[in-house]
């Protein structure tokens, strides 16, 4: 089948075949036995496992599945399938383990749309569960900084937590197509951030203009939610960015907890690309 990316070496158009894909210059790249592919060239590399190791992307899979963050999802799903046509395609920059993409998918699919669908991430590991998650989404290895994808090829692209790689999402998106991008808002985690520090500090929040892009909206998801088990907190632990940065004393004091109850705070800002730039 035709896909989404194109050929990261000659950026011809790739079509999905048994066990790889390929392009018409001869290029070709494998599918894993989970289902994603590799399209980051080694000289783009920074290292041998770039993005997300294994035990992150395991906290990632398994806090996500119990439904924490379902509000945040369920808030985009409600912001992208209104603003989508009948055949759209999607990207999701900095996919992580799928929890967003697949539900962003099966949600246009709920409302009779016909999506066709990519994520990508700069983890190999993570991608491992994004594939398994919902298999007919493409899935693969590759730098937000150099999208495997042509030109106005998408109608929406999604940014949660990742990097922003504005001249890339100007660069794919279609003029007129939306671009959601998410933030964590002042108090997410707050009630976390008071056991691993003794003087914690909001988020900022700020409204940015970006060139080549139209503010829409900014959309709040504000929730409190409850974590059951130890493990639940250290994997939430895990997937922020407190876990290289917090000091021994805080951590301990978090691996005591059995239940936490935290505020989570997000903010979806949404823009609209350009139809002249």
């Amino acid at each position: 089948m035709d896909s989404l990316f194109r050929c990261p070496l000659c950026e011809r158009p790739l079509r999905r075949e048994e066990g790889a894909y390929r392009c018409p210059s001869g290029h070709s790249f494998d599918l894993a036995r989970e289902g994603y592919t590799h399209l980051l060239p080694a000289n783009r590399k920074h290292s041998a496992a770039p993005g997300d190791d294994r035990e992150m992307a395991a906290a990632r899979r398994d806090f996500l599945s119990c439904g924490y963050y379902s509000p945040l999802l369920n808030t985009l799903c409600s912001e992208i399938v209104p603003r989508c046509g009948e055949f759209p395609a999607l990207l999701d920059s900095g996919c992580g383990e799928g929890y967003y993409t697949a539900g962003i998918y099966q949600a246009l699919r709920a409302a009779g749309k016909q999506p066709r669908m990519a994520g990508i991430d700069i983890s190999k590991f993570i991608l491992r569960s994004a594939a398994k998650r919902e298999k007919d989404i493409e899935f693969a290895v590759a730098s937000a900084y150099h999208l495997p994808l042509p030109d106005a090829s998408v109608d929406a692209l999604l940014n949660c937590f990742s990097p922003l790689a504005l001249t890339e999402f100007h660069r794919v998106l279609k003029p007129g197509g939306y671009f959601l991008y998410v933030v964590p808002g002042a108090e997410h985690l707050w009630e976390m951030k008071e056991i691993l520090y003794d003087r914690p500090y909001p988020n900022e929040e700020r409204e940015t203009p970006y060139h080549g892009f139209s503010y829409e909206a900014i959309v709040p998801v504000d929730e409190t939610i409850t974590l059951r088990s130890r493990e639940d907190i250290q994997n939430l632990f895990r997937m922020t960015p407190y876990a290289w940065k917090t000091p021994r004393e805080g951590k301990d004091r978090l691996a005591e907890r059995e239940t936490l109850t935290t505020r989570i705070s997000f903010r979806v800002h949404i823009f609209r690309r350009d139809e002249d730039r």
